[in-house]
């Protein structure tokens, strides 16, 4: 059986175990997805950190499966939250900072549409990220008339909730955004808990995202805190990187934010904000269990990219390194014989998945031009594989500092194509199973040549399928050649 006869299995088989359960279409699960923004694995206590407090996660995780190998295949907030909606790579949805907005033929066969016109009430709450335009040249608009309940708002949105027009009604008793988005899910709830239909609740949390504005309710949690550090803390832990990596503003971050020189402060705010989505998330499963809909429904959470936090010397995100692309994920179906038994799932797994995996949970079929796949085999069998590899993409930001990467369950493999005057084009290669923290690039390493082999025939697939699918607009096209590592500069340069 091929790898993709066996995927197509599973998937089959998860949808006759969960459509078994169905009997009418009103007992369709309900559906809770929320998304952080800028949130690293090690800022949860179910990811090893015994610093923070986040009960309500490390909850979430005991009753559900934590996910512990889930990239973000475009490691900034638009081109992943366009992932997340659409189930596609960057490359396919065209959207991102620096290149264009999301197209309405992407946007109706994304999930909120898909499920909304299946019959299920939909709610946005925060951040949505990009905006949908008619055609690539269009001026673009939240799809607000698309749900029937609308907390978001534009570009960033703001801590302030009375800043946010659609968040202004919880302003008074919340007057920072991440309760009051706990809110607009818990009054969501109680609304859908009337409601003959299932229904699918998306909050995007602006947290952690700066600028830094903490709850000043949660001022005490981490007051006086020393953290500890990250083995990978530091430039000394990052110069083994490829020159082009240090060409972004995530290079300069690591002292203009003052990780290097007042970590514990800068980390104390950053928990802050992520202890206040905790207990948003707790308002959310209280209003659950108040409204006697958590036995039939699923919540996932996530964020949209890690944050990097001075490991290696760097800050901020973009970066195809394991803390700016590798983030929580925690899925919870309360219905599920693997539920309560705190497992974790050591499958590689993407951002693409989400949207098949919503869909698959409301008996609807994929889209076939979605790259992502069900999440669902994962949960009843957390030991299968559903990808052999996934793409990590960065073509935001200055062209010295693109990559195109590929990532497996157990490697990483990195090219980084400029090599214009002193740069030469660059490649990494990590054994990301024993060495998470990136501490050695094996491409050099005789022990490693097989795996090199296998990456870069992995990577030559994956720039095979760049330049065939890529979409005609918003300047992708020319990265298929940008990142073959088969060409010279001078070729892709051109005359």
């Amino acid at each position: 059986m091929t790898d993709i006869q066996r995927r197509t299995s599973l998937f089959l088989t998860a949808i006759v175990l969960f459509t078994a359960r169905c009997a009418t279409a009103d007992e369709r699960s309900n559906i809770v997805f929320l998304m952080a923004d800028d949130q690293c694995t090690y800022s949860l206590g179910c990811y090893g950190n015994s610093d923070v407090d986040t009960p309500q996660l490390d909850r979430l995780a005991r009753d559900g499966i934590a996910f512990d190998n889930h990239y973000d295949t475009t490691a900034i907030c638009m081109g992943s939250r366009a992932n997340v909606m659409t189930g596609m790579f960057e490359y396919k949805t065209g959207c991102n900072f620096g290149h264009g907005p999301l197209l309405r033929d992407h946007w109706t066969s994304s999930y909120p549409p898909l499920l909304r016109r299946a019959g299920y009430l939909t709610a946005f709450a925060g951040k949505f990220g990009f905006v949908v335009a008619d055609r690539s040249n269009g001026k673009g608009v939240l799809p607000e008339s698309d749900f029937d309940a609308w907390g978001g708002g534009p570009g960033q949105t703001s801590y302030e909730t009375r800043k946010n027009a659609s968040m202004a009604q919880y302003a008074e008793r919340y007057p920072h955004s991440t309760r009051a988005y706990g809110a607009f899910g818990r009054d969501f709830i109680e609304r859908a808990s009337k409601d003959d239909r299932p229904f699918c609740l998306s909050i995007s949390f602006k947290a952690p995202h700066r600028p830094v504005s903490p709850d000043p309710i949660f001022d005490q949690v981490y007051a006086n805190t020393e953290f500890t550090k990250p083995a990978n803390f530091g430039r000394a832990k990052g110069e083994h990187f490829s020159q082009q990596s240090r060409q972004g503003r995530q290079f300069v971050r690591f002292h203009e934010w003052k990780y290097s020189s007042d970590y514990d402060a800068v980390m104390s705010k950053y928990h802050q904000q992520i202890h206040a989505i905790d207990v948003a998330v707790g308002m959310i499963r209280q209003a659950l269990d108040q409204f006697n809909v958590a036995d039939n429904t699923v919540i996932i959470y996530t964020s949209d990219n890690g944050f990097l936090c001075g490991s290696h010397g760097y800050g901020s995100k973009v970066l195809p390194y394991e803390e700016a692309s590798r983030v929580p994920l925690i899925i919870y179906d309360p219905r599920q014989a693997n539920s309560g038994k705190k497992l974790r799932c050591e499958a590689l797994t993407g951002n693409v998945d989400f949207a098949p995996t919503i869909l698959a949970l409301a008996g609807l079929p994929a889209p076939e031009r979605m790259d992502g796949v069900s999440l669902l085999p994962l949960y009843l069998d957390p030991t299968v594989e559903i990808h052999k590899s996934l793409p990590l993409i960065n073509v935001w930001g200055p062209a010295k500092a693109h990559s195109y990467s590929v990532v497996t369950k157990d490697w990483k493999y990195i090219y980084w194509p400029y090599a214009d005057g002193e740069f030469k084009a660059t490649e990494e290669l990590y054994h990301t199973s024993i060495d998470p923290l990136e501490l050695e690039n094996c491409l050099e390493k005789p022990a490693a040549a097989a795996a090199l082999r296998q990456m870069r025939e992995l990577y030559d697939e994956a720039v095979s399928s760049w330049k065939s699918q890529a979409v005609p607009y918003h300047d992708y096209k020319k990265y298929g050649t940008i990142f073959d590592r088969h060409l010279s500069w001078a070729e892709k340069k051109g005359p």
